[in-house]
């Protein structure tokens, strides 16, 4: 939360350059150390302020760490780019954004402790997942008002739609971030050919020219 936030809501300002010097200090520990290493105590000492100033902000080491990279709640803001396409090409290129930035190994670790605490996973589902699912209910109001939809998709299935391959692409079969938009604009593409009235890409003549009739 914010400095600027908490004081709207009637709460003690905190000191904005402890946050600052904490998420540095995450930063700089992830890369150099990696994220199993990193502790609280590292984060302290090289932020140069008192864990009891750490633990304030952050209830766990994974919560401060998710906090850092992705600040302000991840997908919290529901896009508003005119169309379907616009807002969910959006949400796309933040989430590929926020898996690709970390150092090698914190997300898929990140996630794997979240989930093996069942605390930790219920907080992190009711801060962030509930966030991410309204956001997506908030895009399909507005696509539906627009007429664009045939199908509404349940929102988990598509924030599944819109993350899994994301992560699968980066950490499963390892490929290359600078190919990701190739994999977006194809899952872009793909989602809204099952939920759309949206009419398909004009084929290119050589597209046609490789489409066989079928014999008479």
């Amino acid at each position: 939360m914010s400095a600027r936030r908490q004081a709207r809501q009637g709460g003690r300002p905190r000191d904005s350059r402890v946050d600052d010097a904490i998420a540095s200090a995450v930063q700089q520990l992830l890369t150099e150390v990696g994220y199993t290493r990193l502790t609280m105590a590292e984060v302290a000492a090289r932020a140069g302020v008192g864990k009891a100033a750490i633990y304030r902000r952050h209830a766990t080491k994974q919560e401060m760490i998710f906090d850092v990279l992705l600040p302000d709640r991840f997908l919290a803001v529901a896009p508003d780019r005119g169309s379907l396409r616009a807002d969910l090409a959006a949400v796309l290129a933040e989430i590929a954004d926020a898996m690709a930035s970390p150092p090698p190994g914190t997300v898929p670790g990140l996630l794997a402790d979240i989930h093996a605490d069942p605390a930790l996973q219920d907080r992190f589902d009711e801060r962030y997942l509930g966030a991410q699912r309204q956001t997506l209910v908030e895009i399909l109001d507005r696509a539906a008002a627009r007429g664009e939809l045939t199908t509404r998709p349940d929102p988990a299935a598509l924030n599944a739609l819109l993350v899994g391959p994301v992560f699968a692409w980066l950490f499963l079969l390892s490929e290359s971030p600078d190919q990701l938009p190739v994999l977006t604009a194809a899952l872009l593409d793909a989602i809204l050919a099952l939920t759309t009235t949206e009419p398909p890409p004009p084929q290119t003549p050589e597209a046609a020219s490789r489409v066989r009739r079928p014999d008479r």
